[in-house]
């Protein structure tokens, strides 16, 4: 009989997490490490990099890590094959990195929606794409798009206006849906974390002026606190999730429910 220990054990499993030097996707990648899976961790920005590579590595994990710009083909096959390299092999796949835009839509500069959708939709289906042809040869993988309740609801209007973030998180959601009908024939799951609102560098601007009112109307009465991404993202990579494919786990404190 398998025990819950095994089902969460990521010993000898690879992740590949963008995004994964600060915030969240530090957290998550920590919750993986921490499960036994090494890391490699890709940024924009040396100077959140190395110091979180370091951090890991001083912990006794295995961490390599690789500047990137995922809206950037080139860079993205570069982070592949080093993580190819390094590794030999790349079991799950993290597409965190992300980044919004804050205008009406009807004033929303056309450089500033397409550099959202970019990054936070072209970037990971290209990731999708140089990882998943690794995936297949292997016949096993695991694949975690973070998008967001902004692809599930509209947001409120005294709140923020993001119609590129939003549009490009619920073209994310049904990418993953797509990827994981096509792809389970090879072994490879594909599901999404829709986080509602945590305390984050792209997200503090917004809670500085709205964080009363989305307390309000989500029915915990709060936003979510460090450490309650972690457990989700060791479910949706290890064994103990097997059978699900394509699906969303949103971790809003029930903000979407009412």
């Amino acid at each position: 009989m398998t025990t819950i220990n095994h089902l969460f054990d990521l010993t000898g499993k690879v992740v590949l997490i963008t995004g994964g030097s600060r915030g969240l996707g530090k957290e998550m990648a920590e919750g993986l490490a921490e499960a036994g899976a090494a890391l490699m961790l890709v940024a924009r920005r040396e100077e959140w990099l190395a110091p979180t590579v370091a951090e890991m590595q001083g912990r006794g994990f295995r961490c390599e890590g690789m500047l990137a710009d995922v809206s950037k083909p080139d860079d993205i096959q570069r982070v592949v094959e080093q993580a190819m390299r390094a590794y030999g092999q790349i079991d799950i796949l993290i597409n965190n990195a992300g980044v919004s835009w804050g205008a009406p839509a009807e004033d929303m500069p056309l450089d500033k929606w397409q550099m959202v959708l970019d990054i936070n939709l072209t970037g990971p289906f290209l990731l999708c794409q140089a990882v998943g042809r690794e995936m297949i040869k292997r016949k096993f993988g695991r694949i975690i798009n973070i998008a967001s309740i902004a692809g599930l609801i509209a947001t409120l209007p005294r709140v923020q206006d993001t119609a590129g973030y939003n549009a490009a998180k619920g073209g994310l959601l049904s990418l993953t849906r797509e990827l994981a009908a096509k792809w389970a024939k090879h072994n490879i799951r594909v599901n999404a974390i829709a986080p509602g609102f945590f305390s984050t560098r792209m997200s503090d601007k917004v809670l500085e002026h709205a964080r009363a009112t989305i307390e309000a109307i989500t029915p915990m009465g709060r936003i979510g606190a460090a450490g309650e991404l972690k457990g989700v993202a060791v479910f949706l990579a290890s064994e103990a999730s097997n059978y699900i494919t394509g699906q969303t786990i949103v971790v809003d404190g029930g903000a979407t429910i009412v």
